[in-house]
This record gives structure tokens, sequence and C-alpha cells, in this order.
């Protein structure tokens, strides 16, 4: 992996934006007119993106402002993005209708619902993940503007408190849904809690299967390209200091995995206050890779476009919201970890950052999640600024 030197992105005017990467890129679904339909092309996005630093030749523009509380991404088979809340209570739709690199049309396709954070898409559905609900939408891209939704499974646990998730669909065909621990620190008795589950969306009778163990808090995980294994953030414990312990990547290629959790932090920190209730630091998966302290690693994806430049194959892209409790703050960026194969570790460093200004401590956007269009560019969400951000290459 080529070690980029950081450049100050240039802020593009609509005109350059839509001429400087590939040949247009439109959503292939039409902009059916609805009362949840709302115009964003007046909307203006309070950001700084000349602040943003990126790699030489990298660039950043808004793809899409007025999106509120902008958080978990995914995208259909013909390019509508759908995006999840966290605080808010809505699930939206964004379309680019005539490719010029800014979305058109936003859609509500749910409100009242209870941190609908998780989205995802599969054979023309979508699914959204409340805290203790998953919901899907069928034949999504054609009822944009009179969406409904069936409960496809209502009995994970209620705990707000963590109770948020990501979720996605596995090779398996399997959708992988999270349970964060009911707490920053405990040892819950039922097994569902601080774990990975799967569960597939078509049985009679859904049960979630315990994937991971030990999992306090992951909202991002995808699965290695060419391995098919998984890869998962997880925010480490707080009241611990500044420095300890580190947030996570994780790495479970087979079922049953444990990653310590409350016992053992970022592989080698033992908790003051359940650490003797476990097993030695060896009995657990350590983390691939520790991100630092209170950086809150959420969404990730590995990177398979033709945009970038091929060092960026197969390297995983994640987005650390940043710290809420540390005196000073970290994280606020989108990070990178690049590997040798399918499993080793090459180099974990920030790809854009400048969301914090670390002198004077001021934050003006939190990065969520990632994900590819179909162009190979970047789309990066962000909850704080309400908008996505679109990250382009060219030579």
């Amino acid at each position: 992996m080529i070690k980029p030197k950081l450049w100050i992105a240039s802020l593009l005017l609509a005109g350059v934006a839509a001429s400087c990467d590939n040949p247009k890129q439109t959503s292939r679904v039409q902009a059916e007119e609805g009362d949840n339909r709302v115009s964003l092309a007046d909307s203006v996005a309070e950001v700084h993106l000349d602040r943003i630093k990126l790699p030489e030749n990298f660039r950043i523009e808004v793809w899409a402002a007025g999106v509120p509380n902008a958080r978990s991404l995914a995208k259909s088979d013909n390019g509508v993005v759908f995006v999840g809340n966290r605080q808010g209570d809505k699930v939206f739709a964004l379309l680019d209708e005539d490719g010029d690199g800014k979305a058109d049309y936003r859609y509500t396709l749910a409100e009242d619902l209870t941190m609908p954070n998780g989205v995802a898409f599969r054979n023309g559905d979508l699914f959204v993940a409340e805290v203790n609900r998953v919901l899907r939408f069928r034949n999504i891209e054609n009822s944009l503007a009179n969406p409904n939704f069936e409960v496809v499974y209502d009995q994970y646990p209620t705990d707000k408190h963590h109770g948020w998730k990501y979720i996605a669909f596995g090779p398996d065909d399997k959708l992988y849904i999270p349970v964060g621990a009911p707490c920053n620190i405990c040892n819950p008795e039922k097994e569902i809690y601080a774990s990975i589950t799967r569960i597939d969306v078509d049985a009679d009778n859904i049960e979630p299967e315990v994937f991971a163990h030990g999992v306090r808090n992951s909202v991002g995980f995808d699965w290695h390209p060419e391995s098919n294994e998984l890869w998962f953030t997880d925010n480490g414990r707080d009241m611990m200091g500044d420095d300890v312990p580190d947030c996570e990547l994780n790495h479970a290629p087979q079922k049953g995995m444990h990653f310590g959790y409350p016992f053992w932090h970022s592989g080698d920190v033992k908790d003051p206050e359940f650490g003797s209730e476990g097993r030695s630091k060896e009995d657990y998966t350590k983390p691939k890779v520790n991100l630092g302290a209170h950086v809150a690693p959420l969404g990730m994806r590995f990177y398979t476009g033709d945009m970038f430049p091929s060092d960026y194959n197969n390297t995983i892209f994640l987005a650390k919201h940043g710290s809420w409790n540390r005196s000073t703050k970290v994280g606020y960026n989108v990070s990178t970890v690049s590997l040798i194969g399918t499993d080793q570790i090459a180099e974990h460093q920030v790809f854009a950052e400048g969301w914090l200004d670390d002198e004077s401590q001021e934050v003006w956007g939190r990065p969520v999640d990632v994900l590819q269009l179909e162009d190979g560019s970047l789309l990066v969400s962000d909850d704080m600024a309400n908008c996505i951000y679109r990250i382009s290459y060219q030579d």
C-alpha cells in the first residue's frame, strides 16, 4: 500500500463534479412524484470541505445535503441509496436521477421508528433494523413514492443502550445483526447480548443464531471479497481513561469465536471489574488492528472499485465517528487498513481528515458509514452535518 501524501481537498463546483470522473452514473429508477418526495436541489450543507485533507488526486464534494442524521448506508441494484437514522426516526431513499454526481431527490420511506439505524438491500427488497425489529420493504425501487413495510422479526432485545443496529447480508444469504452490550461494561446473562447474530429472513420461524461472542458494540462489518470472511469494527469500553482501551478491527473467519468482552479489551487489557471472571487472554481472539481509544469506528467496507489506484484494491475503508468523552478529541476521520493476502495487516492510516481541528478542538462533522458507488467513488455519511459526501479520484 502506498503511503499517501495528504493534500487539502478541492471544493468542487457542480459542473466540475459532473465532468471530472467516469461518464455520468444515473440511478436507473425513475423519481416518481409523491408526498414523501423532496427535491434536494436547493439544499445546502454547512460544511468546510476546504479543511479536508486527502491523498493526492482525491477530491471530496457534497453528494446529498439535507439528510437529517445520516447514518448507515445501503445501495440498490439500480443505484438508489438508502439511509438510516439513529437519533432520528426515519429511513430515507436518495436518487441521483440526472447523474451529475449529486442526489436530486430524497424520499422518506418510514417515520416514527425506533432508532432505524441499519439498512440492507437484497433481491429487490429493503431491510431496516430498529432496536428490536427487522422490517422489510418489498419491491422498494418501484414503490418509493408509496412505501409499505412488513415486520420480519420483532424479538430482539428492546434495550436502547447500544441497541441501534448495523445490518448486512453475508455470503451465506443470512442477515447479520449485532446486539450490543446493554451497558458500558457488564456481563449480561443472556447469550444474545454483546454478539453478532444472523437470521434467515425467509424462514417460517426465525430464530437468531449467535455468530460471534464478546463483541461490545459493532456498528460496521463487511466480508473480504476473496475469502468471504467477516471483518468488523468494535467500540471499546469507556471510563478507563483517555488512552485505554483501544477500539478494534476484528476478523471472524468462522462461527463461535469470542472476542473478549467484558473480560479483556483490545487483546491484552484486563477489565478491572470483570477480568477475573473470564479466562486467560490467550483464550480469546485478539483484534487484527487496535484502532485507538475512543475513536468510535463505525461503518466499514472493502474497496472493490476501479476508480481508485490499484493499491486500494481490497483495502478496508472505515469511518471513525470520533470521541465523545475524551479530554482531547480523537477520531473524526476516514481511515484505511490495507492487507497482505486476505488476513494479514499491512498498514492502518488516516485517509481523510479535517472534520476535527486538533488545535481548537472544534468539530463540524462526524463520519458514520462508507459506501462504494457503481463508478468506484466512495460515499461517506455524516450525522452531524446531515449530509453525504462523495470522494472520487482523477489522475
